[in-house]
């Protein structure tokens, strides 16, 4: 939206606050906002939830789960992908407002996306975000705040919210009493990179705290995160909505007040604008008692009216009267979205790409994969996910008119092949048997006969969001939806040891929305796919890269750590050993690695920077180091991309930068910050073009203070990272230059 138009929003939202009540001004501020039929204002409600398609409302697009998109590594897939959630948002807005139904997740105001660093794997929300690196989130999220708002000058399609502000990351059973602590450095460094790239690049409309404290601050009444990082240094001039009931965490959780009226003053006078719940009705009671004032209510208002104003779906005339049905204008292009284009069939297809991009090939020894239909007579499918939607979806899913499980997606893709499909749940997901009033492992005979006589087994194991989610909504029997480790649970690794004692040709296809250790199935199947939770057409992508259709493009966002690494505690929010960016031991499956049934080469072709940039030494041209000051142009590097295999396919181009040189305390050793992905036929070249300006060398001190040390930096370029392990996995090295910075 162009800035005359927002101020212009501004404006009417202002002079609306003034012909309020502060009671009525109190009431609008829960997320159930009620009519004031005096001044013709309608009942909203603010809560919906939009992570990986329109939620909780009924017939929906689903697309895979957020931590699936995030492994394509493809910021325009992803912009597609929210430009079609929010046009079905604004379909079934226009339905819903057409016909009187406002109520919970019916509004336009989605909470959404879920920006947190997956810092740990057992946290069970991790699944619903884009990963554990702050770059690759801050993508990811810029692209789908902006396809969620939309480009119109004069209205915005629907409000995105970043989420959960900030340093949130579990543990989920004690979210509510819980501190966490970190440094500055790793504040600046990795907790905050995200929230300010959505807020001063996307114009992120919205902020939502996290229920627990960061540095003793409870997240939503925090006048450093709020008032001091967001609004003063970042210029944020959405609204901020608390996370649901944490208001009343302050006093009941965290005990920083000592009443309900102290814990609504204190969020609302340091930032806090909505209250999901119901606790805001207490402000009367702050108000009079001196813990906030009316003037901060009305600014608060304000800000959460203009969103409505700039959605288009509230407007007044020059007299500040509400104009009825301001919905149904003529001017506001998304008004006349029909509900045709709910789950439409074009939606079917991006999610189809999505899925199938999202999928991370970890391992195919003997080129096992892709699998020749023509050449198998019996197919056996085993595992709980096989023919489990639950594992398709995640949580905070909508309702898709079509699933397609991994065992429907193989039937579907054999059927005219004259291949026989035969299909055991092998075991429970998490329990030691299937029936109630059976033996321990009940299935394994079954098992056992399918090995006997198919040709090649394809095992689909993992988890679901019962067992991984978030507290209060997993209902499981571990840790209110944390993982207590890393394996497989139940005796889905006894069936595998099952299958692989078989001897038969076998893969395994991982359904999980985390990071699993592997270390024992690595060892014993030859092929190896990472599915994630691929969404309501995740069967038929995934039998599209089995069967070759599709050449797998995934790339890991998230470590996949070896039984043998050590893990910090989960309630440590150090950043010392956590994620490729700071441990410094070897993972089983490194962050970006993944890989194709091509051969990919990226190699430097052509390197272009400002000034200076190269020096004489001892009266020879230094050909061998960029020389770089702040200020400086950035550094365009030109990279060719070849396909030399057989098959179409994609290459994703990653750069490092490597920070082990500079021996700084606290720094990472490396960190990404630079992708392209780039499409190629069989044999075909491409060039990009990967810049890198001062952003990418400065780092955080121990004071939060971002600096560019002088020093020496290597920039690698390549389809994974320089790590050793990705070296042994991929057969490749990356590409590279050092960077001299004077």
């Amino acid at each position: 939206m162009n800035k005359t138009r927002e101020a212009e929003c501004r404006v009417k939202a202002k002079k609306l606050v003034s012909k309020m009540t502060l009671t009525e001004k109190v009431y609008q501020l829960r997320h159930t906002a009620p009519a004031i039929p005096r001044l013709g204002l309608g009942a909203y409600n603010y809560w919906n939830e939009a992570l990986h398609g329109v939620a909780r409302a009924g017939e929906a697009t689903v697309f895979p789960q957020a931590i699936g998109m995030a492994a394509a590594f493809d910021e325009e897939l992803l912009g597609l992908v929210a430009d079609v959630i929010s046009t079905e948002g604004r379909a079934k807005f226009n339905v819903q407002n057409k016909y009187g139904d406002n109520g919970i997740y019916k509004g336009l105001t989605f909470w959404a996306p879920n920006i947190n660093i997956f810092r740990d794997p057992r946290w069970g929300r991790g699944h619903e975000t884009y990963g554990e690196d702050p770059y690759l989130t801050s993508r990811l999220g810029v692209s789908f705040v902006k396809g969620i708002q939309g480009d119109n000058e004069n209205y915005m399609k629907a409000a995105a919210c970043a989420k959960h502000f900030a340093v949130h990351s579990g543990p989920e059973s004690i979210r509510h009493s819980f501190n966490a602590e970190c440094s500055k450095q790793d504040l600046r460094e990795t907790y905050l990179p995200a929230f300010k790239a959505l807020v001063t690049e996307a114009k992120v409309e919205a902020v939502m705290g996290a229920y627990n404290r960061t540095n003793g601050e409870a997240c939503c009444a925090s006048k450093t995160l709020l008032k001091d990082i967001l609004r003063d240094e970042w210029g944020f001039e959405g609204h901020v909505t608390s996370d649901c009931w944490a208001i009343r965490d302050i006093n009941e959780g965290h005990g920083i007040t000592s009443s309900p009226a102290e814990s609504v003053g204190l969020a609302m006078t340091n930032g806090c604008d909505i209250n999901c719940g119901n606790l805001y009705e207490y402000l009367l009671q702050a108000v009079g008692m001196g813990y906030t004032t009316e003037e901060r209510i009305d600014e608060a208002l304000t800000n959460v009216l203009t969103t409505r104003f700039k959605l288009g779906i509230l407007d007044t005339d020059a007299e500040g009267n509400i104009i009825a049905d301001s919905a149904e204008s003529n001017e506001n292009p998304y008004s006349s979205i029909d509900y045709t284009h709910v789950d439409a069939f074009t939606s079917k297809e991006i999610n189809l790409k999505i899925a199938e991009e999202s999928i991370v090939l970890l391992k195919n020894d003997d080129k096992l994969l892709p699998l020749d239909k023509n050449a198998i007579t019996k197919i056996g499918i085993i595992g709980p996910n096989a023919d489990s939607r639950k594992a398709l979806v995640g949580n905070y899913e909508g309702t898709s008119s079509e699933y397609i499980t991994v065992l429907e997606g193989i039937r579907h893709e054999v059927e005219n092949s004259g291949t026989r499909v035969f299909a055991s749940v092998g075991c429970d997901l998490y329990r030691d048997k299937v029936e109630n009033l059976a033996e321990r492992s009940d299935r394994i005979s079954e098992v056992k006969a399918i090995c006997d006589v198919a040709d090649v087994i394809v095992a689909v194991m993992g988890l679901d969001a019962s067992l991984e989610g978030e507290e209060g909504d997993a209902g499981n029997a571990y840790a209110s939806g944390d993982k207590i480790n890393l394996l497989l649970p139940g005796l889905q690794q006894e069936v595998l040891d099952t299958i692989a004692a078989s001897g038969k040709p076998a893969v395994l296809v991982v359904l999980s929305g985390s990071a699993l250790a592997l270390d024992k199935v690595s060892k014993e199947f030859k092929a190896i796919i990472q599915g994630w939770y691929p969404g309501a057409q995740g069967g038929k992508a995934i039998a599209n890269v089995l069967f070759g259709k599709k050449n797998p493009e995934g790339h890991l966002p998230v470590t996949f750590y070896s039984e043998s690494n050590t893990l910090p505690e989960f309630t440590d929010y150090n950043m010392k050993g956590r994620t490729y960016r700071y441990m410094t031991e070897e993972p089983l499956y490194p962050f970006g690695y993944g890989l194709s049934y091509s051969d990919f080469d990226e190699t430097i072709t052509k390197i272009v920077a400002g000034p200076g940039a190269y020096k004489t030494v001892n009266g020879e041209l230094d050909n061998k180091n960029i020389y770089f000051k702040a200020g400086n142009e950035p550094i365009d590097i030109t990279v060719k991309v070849s396909n030399n295999g057989t098959m179409a396919g994609a290459a994703t181009v990653q750069a490092y930068v490597d920070y082990t040189s500079l021996g700084l305390n606290g720094a990472p050793v490396r960190q990404l910050k630079a992708l392209k992905k780039v499409h190629l036929d069989a044999g075909e070249e491409k060039e990009v073009v990967i810049s890198l300006d001062e952003k990418a060398f400065g780092l955080y001190d121990e004071n939060g203070e971002w600096k560019l040390n002088a020093g020496s930096y290597k920039v690698y370029i390549g389809n994974s990272q320089p790590d050793k392990r990705s070296e042994e996995l991929t057969g490749k090295k990356c590409d590279a230059i050092s960077v001299i910075i004077e």
